[in-house]
């Protein structure tokens, strides 16, 4: 394993120690590789290498056969991926680091002197690695992605459907509030087979859409425009398309999930399901909260705000040993762009504003917290507290670090989801709830008596000028 920069006494002076002798490192591009190791590995040691299979191939061979145990490479595009995950399989322990670290090298810009800076700086310990999942969890990250696209895309011909709709004033849309759902798609399906009577085509629609038929029938006249018909027809059948490609790349992560699975060793914790019911539209076509509790060893979906879909994206961004590869909670929450930023100086916090980055994971938590809003758990009262003080904006990131610490704290001790001990951490804020309404109980009492003292004067008042 690499190992960090370590500083030496030396004649009354502090030297960096070279604390990784094994290093190498690569400059990546999308047509060459740039490797450089140690000079005593080799006489050529600085080498330029192409970026085909074979090329890769080669790489692999030449650093193994200089005894290289770690090497550091440029994150730059996609282009670095392949070379990344052959030299993992060989065994070789990659650091995936930031351009921006070693930029401010005051030599000349070339592709040589890139190569042999990172095998410098890392033989000294002064890179730092960018966290990366195992193979297994990359495939699953792979494919979840874009299955994520394939359901943008199916949203958006959604929407194209509803625009053909509108030209043609087919005011479906305003009828049923999901033309996604069974009674739209049914009638649209109607509509693209050629039927046109609008008392027929309402009579398609469930028997729970709350809109009476009569008025879905009013929405169904229209131009019947032939252009827009095409267009709807398009539509149409391309969103049927995407739905089956969603559901054939979910079967395809089962398989890659049943075999990342099988090579972790089994968990000792029950599995407890959290039952929650999952929604038509989200549900995913096999049960991702069963290889969930496989692979991290307990079960995620048991917090709230956590479903089908956010669990199948945490298996893919973070791996069954995320929580073994940051030693705190704090680091991981700072690598989620979940943490602030506190710059401090002269003992105090001049600045602590988020970084302007994204992180696929930190957006992940980002999105349960925005669910919290309706919540009814202590999360939930976590988050409307928070709004209440600090603006949606704030509350969402200060809940997101929160779940983010739970599931981490999961993960790592292997303890299951306790609503309880989220609530002991509430008794300091139900005190002071307490207080703040005995204090308004004290004000109304006040008004209430200074009331009733006006009105008993002014009833004087009137006796006396009666008399």
């Amino acid at each position: 394993m690499a190992k960090k920069a370590k500083k030496v006494r030396k004649d009354k002076r502090l030297e960096l120690k070279i604390v990784n002798p094994d290093a190498a490192g690569i400059d990546v591009s999308s047509t060459e590789m740039q490797v450089c190791v140690p000079l005593d590995r080799e006489a050529d040691n600085n080498r330029k290498f192409g970026a085909f299979t074979e090329d890769l191939n080669k790489i692999g061979d030449w650093l193994v056969g200089c005894r290289i145990t770690t090497v550091a490479m440029e994150s730059t595009g996609v282009y670095w991926v392949p070379l990344y995950m052959h030299l993992v399989s060989l065994g070789i322990e990659v650091y995936l680091v930031n351009a921006a670290s070693v930029k401010n090298f005051v030599e000349e810009k070339t592709d040589e002197v890139d190569a042999e800076s990172l095998m410098l700086m890392h033989a000294y310990g002064l890179l730092k690695a960018s966290y990366q999942v195992n193979n297994f969890a990359r495939e699953i990250r792979n494919l979840s992605r874009h299955c994520d696209s394939l359901t943008r895309a199916a949203s958006k011909e959604i929407q194209h459907m509803q625009k053909s709709m509108e030209l043609m004033n087919i005011k479906l849309a305003v009828v049923i509030s999901d033309i996604a759902g069974k009674s739209g798609q049914e009638i649209i399906g109607a509509i693209i087979s050629g039927e046109r009577d609008a008392v027929k085509l309402s009579s398609l629609a469930d028997w729970r859409c709350k809109t009476p038929v009569e008025i879905i029938a009013k929405s169904l006249t229209g131009n019947w425009s032939e252009d827009l018909l095409f267009a709807l027809k398009q539509s149409y059948d391309l969103y049927h398309f995407i739905q089956k490609q969603i559901i054939e790349c979910e079967q395809k992560i089962q398989e890659l999930a049943h075999k990342y699975s099988v090579n972790l060793p089994t968990q000792s914790n029950e599995f407890i399901r959290s039952r929650k019911q999952a929604h038509a539209k989200t549900k995913v076509a096999f049960d991702v909260e069963e290889y969930g509790h496989k692979i991290f060893g307990v079960n995620l979906m048991r917090i709230p705000g956590i479903n089908q879909g956010t669990l199948l994206k945490l298996i893919g961004e973070l791996g069954h040993d995320f929580a073994e590869k940051f030693e705190t909670y704090k680091k991981f929450c700072r690598w989620e762009n979940l943490a602030p930023n506190n710059k401090i100086t002269g003992g105090r916090i001049i600045s602590s504003k988020l970084p302007k980055r994204k992180n696929p994971v930190g957006q992940i938590f980002r999105e349960i917290a925005v669910t919290m809003s309706s919540s009814k758990s202590p999360l939930g009262e976590y988050y409307r507290r928070l709004r209440n003080r600090k603006g949606p904006m704030g509350a969402i990131v200060a809940t997101a670090n929160k779940i983010s610490k739970i599931v981490y704290t999961m993960v790592k001790n292997k303890t299951e989801y306790d609503e309880n001990l989220i609530k002991i951490s509430d008794i300091g804020f139900l005190t002071r709830k307490l207080k703040n309404m005995q204090k308004g109980v004290t004000k109304l009492q006040a008004q209430i008596e200074s009331i009733q003292k006006e009105n008993d004067e002014y009833i004087a008042n009137l006796v006396r000028v009666a008399v």
